[in-house]
């Protein structure tokens, strides 16, 4: 962030009297609430870190590391000093007074905007380091960054930046979260949909690979003749022999390969019969394993398009989170179902029919069931104890229930009750009463 514009905020920060609220709101993110509900974001991300402004931001978490209780313990509730940029840097300082049991603590709160070292440090009055987001070792750097420490000064820097005065701070604050935000979409949007691509690829190959059913079958027929054949010429044939040409049963000339683990005729004979009944079970089941695959491609390529259509970063993550390092595996039934979480609420979807079955029959009584009205549609569960999940929730669902169902883009009505009132009938086809609906259209 500009220093000319750090000036320009500070100036406006020092016009409040107290800070009402802070907390970390996301790894990066301290929200700070002043007096007069005046909110402001510190995102201090290393290489970019920025203040901005925006009417809600969702807590991610609860945060209750060292750092976030000394933060709280200082400065919730605490007096507005002075508000500084320090000289020749990109610092933001902030003074505050807070009073205990005891006496009244003076405690800075710094806000350092410096690229790759970008840090947030609480300060005593004395300058001893409270706590920080990120320490520095001594072995790192010349300035130690750690609790107990007196915290060294930056060396002082030349800035030849253009003095830009901002007419209006908080449109320019929420501008600020915009242009990021619509650099970060189109950047996280074109990742995302390479994972997609990368996956879809995979299981194409995979579809490819399935032989078909026809020609297995051929096959398996094949070497069901080729065994009898065998059978019928055992009197002419030798021990050692590898292979052996004689007539079919039609009077063409056949040469017949003894597999290489057989010692003798007859038990080459049986080999290929084994081979064969293989072949037959294998075509017999290959349909089920099409299928499957043709399911993950369908759920994928709905995947890939709510991904394009999606409007925030958000809710790209709420798609396609970040994967854990160390995963468990995922059972069968998992593997036919996806899942999502919001708001803390567990939403799953069934990727077929199986998966869909499976939904039904695994949810709770109280869990919130959702379908397209009057229309064949993958079935959604939101996780629920006793109350109604809020609204937020719920239209996630729906969006879930309408984005994921071989659709196209238009308005849709989506039913949901409690599992309760749902009973099922063949397969995923169910009947259901006590229901609501909501409309959600579809881009």
């Amino acid at each position: 962030m500009k220093r000319t514009h750090l000036l320009q905020i500070a100036q406006k920060l020092a016009t409040y009297r107290k800070i009402n609220v802070i907390e970390r709101v996301e790894d990066t993110i301290i929200k700070i609430v002043f007096d007069r509900d005046e909110v402001y974001y510190f995102d201090m991300k290393r290489g970019d870190a920025y203040i901005f402004q925006k009417d809600s931001y969702k807590k991610v978490r609860q945060y209750n590391a060292p750092f976030d209780v000394v933060l709280k313990k200082r400065f919730v509730n605490a007096r507005i000093e002075k508000v500084e940029v320090l000289k020749s840097n990109r610092i933001l300082r902030m003074y505050a007074n807070s009073s205990s049991k005891y006496k009244a603590q003076r405690t800075i709160l710094q806000f350092e905007f410096t690229g790759r070292n970008t840090n947030i440090i609480i300060l005593d009055e004395n300058e001893i380091i409270l706590e920080a987001y990120r320490h520095i070792d001594i072995h790192t750097s010349f300035r130690e960054v750690k609790v107990g420490v007196r915290l060294l000064p930056l060396p002082a820097r030349e800035f030849k930046e253009d003095i830009e005065p901002i007419e209006d701070l908080s449109s320019f604050l929420i501008n600020e979260y915009v242009r990021r935000e619509e650099i970060k979409l189109k950047a996280l949007k074109k990742n995302k949909e390479q994972i997609v691509l990368k996956r879809l690829k995979k299981l194409q190959n995979i579809l490819e690979k399935i032989e078909d059913e026809s020609l297995l079958m051929q096959k398996s027929q094949s070497l069901t003749e080729n065994g009898n054949l065998l059978l019928s010429h055992l009197h002419l044939m030798k021990n050692y022999q590898k292979e052996i040409t004689v007539n079919d049963y039609e009077g063409n000339e056949r040469t017949i390969v003894l597999p290489s683990q057989a010692k003798t005729p007859s038990q080459a004979a049986n080999e290929l019969f084994k081979r064969a009944k293989k072949l037959k079970q294998k075509a017999k089941f290959t349909y089920i394993e099409r299928e499957n695959i043709i399911s993950k491609i369908t759920f994928l390529e709905n995947l890939k398009k709510a991904i394009f259509a999606a409007k925030s970063v958000d809710e790209l993550n709420l798609y396609l989170p970040k994967q854990a390092k160390a995963q468990k595996k995922r059972s069968k039934i998992d593997a036919n179902i996806e899942t999502f979480f919001i708001e803390g609420y567990k939403i799953r979807l069934g990727k077929n029919e199986k998966g869909n079955i499976s939904l039904l029959k695994s949810a709770k009584m109280s869990d919130i069931w959702m379908h397209l009205k009057d229309m064949p549609s993958t079935h959604v569960i939101i996780t629920n104890e006793k109350k109604l999940p809020p609204l937020s929730v719920l239209e996630f669902g729906a969006k879930l229930c309408v984005q994921f169902s071989a659709i196209s883009d238009g308005s849709y009505m989506v039913d949901y009750t409690q599992r309760r009132n749902v009973k099922m009938r063949e397969g995923a086809n169910v009947n259901y009463v006590n229901y609501d609906t909501m409309k959600v259209f579809k881009e």
